[in-house]
Formats: structure tokens, sequence, C-alpha cells
């Protein structure tokens, strides 16, 4: 797939103030009424939370995508992967627009189509068939439709635990990539033995693994992470119950096995946002997520005690990329009847990837 690069913006957005911005992109937004739009991810900033129809987690969103069939272009205020997603769920006459192209994803980085099959190859050497590829929907598109392609599907975290049963029941081993901390978690969560758990480093013949290992294995992890998930520790759980004795503490399970286990609770974004939501007002909560969500659950919800885990702010800095300037930038071209910045996924692609994004779509 070709790479696309961010052109500049013209200087007249630069200088924009922040009310100028709120104020034109409201008016672009009114004036395209339901021809557009918008969806944005939980981990967006509040300046662009503000002006998007619907929000939601990666799972959710593509939902809504696939839903949306009056719309003609789908703005989506998120990261890359994301609007390859909504493109190959998305009808013939729908647009897929990503505000600012340098919206990626550092993790779905970590494994690409060339690796995996490298992988799949030196595998199957080893082991023989029955192997069921699983790919975290942080992944790029041609390996969503690598999994259609070999009988797997797409996962995110808020159903990994269902996709993963799936796959455990369909064949004698799952590859489970490009984020070994959501396949450890919840594997260790379906009852998989440690034992049977080992990592693939793709840097390395047979994964760093013997072939012992690898026969042994019921889950193969990739050697993949979140970089913001990666700063909780342990030891920010230690500190919030010393400081906090009636904490309660909920992590994203891309957080490494040892926080899960320390925490009270782990799941999804969304999951995140319901146990928080439902709770009685007077607790107090720690989390370990995206800061941008847990600051707008603290504004949210006063009569609850709610803060980050790590107290060195950790905001995605891939989502931050889409600056309200980008979003206005691309309303203001659609007013005019163009569309910039299109995410097209090539046809080939689409139809393995959607055989894949289908299987993920039908488990809750």
């Amino acid at each position: 797939m070709s790479i696309l690069i961010q052109k500049p913006l013209p200087e007249e957005y630069h200088r924009l103030k922040p009310e100028e911005l709120d104020a034109r992109i409201a008016a672009a937004r009114s004036a395209l009424g339901s021809e557009v739009v918008i969806l944005g991810h939980h981990y967006q900033r509040d300046e662009i939370i503000k002006h998007v129809d619907f929000t939601g987690d990666s799972f959710k969103l593509s939902r809504l995508a696939a839903g949306r069939r009056e719309a003609k272009a789908i703005v989506f205020c998120g990261v890359h992967f994301m609007a390859e997603s909504a493109d190959i769920l998305a009808a013939d006459h729908q647009r897929v627009i990503l505000p600012n192209l340098e919206a990626g994803c550092s993790m779905a980085d970590m494994a690409n189509r060339e690796q995996v099959e490298a992988c799949w190859q030196q595998l199957t050497a080893v082991v023989g068939d029955g192997t069921v590829p699983i790919t975290y929907v942080n992944s790029s598109a041609d390996l969503k439709a690598f999994c259609g392609e070999r009988g797997g599907a797409v996962c995110t975290s808020s159903n990994a635990v269902s996709i993963i049963t799936w796959a455990l029941s369909q064949g004698e081993r799952l590859l489970f990539f490009p984020d070994e901390h959501l396949g450890r978690n919840t594997s260790v969560k379906l009852g998989v033995p440690t034992d049977q758990l080992v990592v693939w480093d793709p840097e390395q013949e047979l994964g760093g693994n013997t072939p012992e290992q690898l026969r042994n294995a019921r889950v193969i992890l990739w050697k993949g992470f979140c970089s913001v998930h990666q700063r909780f520790t342990v030891e920010q759980i230690a500190a919030a119950r010393e400081k906090y004795p009636d904490v309660r503490v909920i992590v994203h399970p891309e957080c490494r096995h040892e926080v899960v286990q320390a925490a009270d609770d782990d799941g999804s974004t969304e999951y995140i946002i319901k146990r928080i939501t439902e709770a009685p007002a007077g607790t107090t909560w720690a989390v370990g997520t995206e800061v941008n969500l847990v600051h707008r659950l603290a504004q949210q919800q006063p009569d609850k005690q709610i803060f980050c885990l790590d107290p060195v702010v950790c905001p995605c800095s891939t989502m931050y990329r889409i600056h309200p300037m980008y979003l206005l930038w691309v309303l203001d071209h659609l007013l005019q009847g163009e569309v910039v910045n299109e995410i097209v996924v090539p046809p080939d692609i689409i139809a393995q990837a959607r055989v894949a994004l289908d299987r993920m779509l039908g488990f809750a």
C-alpha cells in the first residue's frame, strides 16, 4: 500500500484562535448536515471530541462506521488503521477521511505483511497446519486481509475473549499479533497455561524459539506493544493503594501482565468507562489508560475521584496529531465539494480484510 504524506496546511489555519476554529468547525458541520458523520476515538483531545457525532473505542466506531449508510463522507478522528477499517466496511458511495495523515499507530507499525508471512512460513515448516491467525484491530489492512485469507479474524480489546475462544476451538494453536500483552492477558484469563505461551520476535530465526517450544505452544504472541500502556507499572499501583487505601485500580489489557494481575479489574476502553460510570458516588479510581480519556471521565463525574496511574502525562502522541485546524481544513474542502486525505484500501485487500472484520463484528 502507498505511503501517504500530509500536506502542510495553509497559514490561515495556523493563525486561527481556538474560539475561531470552534466557530468555523461548527458552521461547516451544520452546513454539511447528514452527508457527513464525524467519528472520534476516546483518546482524542477535548477540542476534537466536542465536534464529533459519535465517540467510542475501535470496536464501537467500527460498528458505527458500518452502520451510517446515509453519510457520503466519514471523517475519522482517530489513527490510520481505524480509517482503513472504516473504508473496508463502508458502502461504495462513502469516502473515508483522516484529518491528519501523520496520525498513525506505533503498535500497528510493529508488524508488517512481509514479517508476518515470514513468520507463517517458518511456523508452518515446524508445526505444520492448524494455526489460526488473529490480528488486533490495531494493524494495517493487509494484515487483516492476511487473517481473512487463512481462516482467521480481527479482534478488539472489547471482544478479545470471544475471538480467542473461537480461534482456539478452530485450530491447534493461535498466532496473535501485533500486541503481545492483549494476547497474553486474554489467553491467561481463558486458562491457557503460561508454558504454552511463547513470544515471536520477528528479528530472530523462529522468533527466538526452539522447534520444541513452538510445537508445545497453544498461543504464539507477536513481540509488539502500545507505548502508552507500557508506561503503567506495578509500582504505580502500589503507590496509589498506599495513598488511597480504598482505591479501585482498573487498567487496559494492553498493559503488561504483571500490571493487569496487580489491578482490581481490566478491560477495554468502553468497559473502563462503563465500570467507572456505574460505580457509586464517592469511590476512588486509579486508571491505567490514555490520559485524555481519564481526564474526561474525571470532569464528567465530579462525584468520584478519578486519576491516571501515571503521574506524568501520557497522551497517545499520534492521536494528538488530529488538531482542530486539520478537522476544519478537511471540512472546508468538503464544503467546496472536494475530498482531501481520503483513505482508500485496494479492492483486493478489502475483499479478504472484510472477511476478518465481519468475523470481529459477529462477536459481542
